[in-house]
């Protein structure tokens, strides 16, 4: 039922990208941005890696720079069953990360450094898994389009308010006002619905990939205070990539509405409890989880 509801999503999506380019430019504009759209699609397909990390500053790091951070993600890709991804750091006090990528072997995961000081090696392993079961999933794929889309129909809408067209050919001022305005309202509606019915199914997956859903239950709640306390100026230069991050980053944030990027982690935690529950688990805490590489200095980025 998600994969059904998230492939309505963005046949919608791309459906109000039509819809702009009626309202501003008849049928001859609509065909136009349904071009648009199909090149938008083909441009995020391509490219949705390195726009979501270019717009972060993130670096990337390997087995040399970052040895333990890149073990970890190494050991849990070979439970999940997936190549290894690209390991990046942002730096960034706010605790928070995100993975991006068109398909599980040309995928990368991102943590800011925030999160490396502040959570336990568990949090960050179920963090990590989190963001993994997103590239099992290709939701990555799906939701770097979805904020691709979202950010062209908002783009379009200006373009076509201040050149749609001149005296008759252009639309009435009433439509072009409220087409400005809305049409990107709408847009990233269907984009945070699209993260929202991705992110219970991480959290399943990413719980029962790290051994212990407790473990991404506790560093959920870290990570939400974290939010809360710090801000992330790149995210908020970069709205549209919030849906991404594991944790709405940006300082405006909602309750589990239509304008929120993602559920309520209060609601989170609890699906979290309740699986623990199922497969077992036992609180997050500091050293559990067993690797070579793990050095037990604080954190596994030594």
């Amino acid at each position: 039922m998600n994969v059904l509801k998230t492939a309505l999503l963005l046949a919608g999506l791309t459906a109000l990208f039509g819809a702009v380019g009626l309202l501003l430019g008849g049928g001859r504009g609509m065909a136009v941005a349904l071009g648009i759209a199909a090149l938008t699609n083909l441009y995020a397909y391509w490219r949705s890696d390195s726009l979501a990390l270019a717009a972060h500053d993130a670096r990337e790091v390997d087995a040399r720079t970052a040895p333990d951070l890149f073990a970890l993600v190494r050991d849990l890709a070979s439970r999940a069953g997936l190549p290894m991804p690209r390991v990046y750091l942002i730096d960034s006090p706010q605790p928070n990360a995100f993975a991006t990528g068109r398909n599980p072997r040309n995928a990368a995961v991102a943590a800011t450094t925030g999160l490396l000081s502040a959570l336990s090696r568990e949090e960050v392993a179920g963090v990590m898994a989190h963001e993994l079961a997103h590239i099992r999933n290709r939701d990555t794929l799906t939701m770097t389009v979805s904020a691709t889309l979202a950010g062209a129909i908002a783009t379009l809408a200006q373009f076509g308010f201040l050149f749609g067209g001149r005296g008759e050919a252009r639309p009435n001022p009433l439509v072009l006002i409220g087409t400005t305005l809305l049409a990107p309202i709408a847009a990233m509606i269907v984009q945070f619905a699209i993260s929202r019915s991705r992110e219970y199914a991480a959290d399943r997956e990413g719980g029962l990939i790290c051994g212990n859903p407790l473990w991404l239950a506790s560093a959920l709640q870290r990570i939400e205070a974290g939010v809360a306390q710090v801000p992330s100026p790149s995210a908020e230069s970069h709205p549209a990539t919030a849906p991404l991050f594991i944790v709405n980053p940006l300082s405006g944030r909602g309750l589990d509405t239509l304008f929120s990027t993602h559920p309520a982690t209060a609601k989170r935690v609890a699906a979290l409890h309740r699986l623990a529950g199922e497969v077992g688990g036992a609180p997050a805490r500091a050293g559990g989880f067993r690797d070579a590489h793990w050095t037990g200095r604080g954190g596994p980025w030594g």
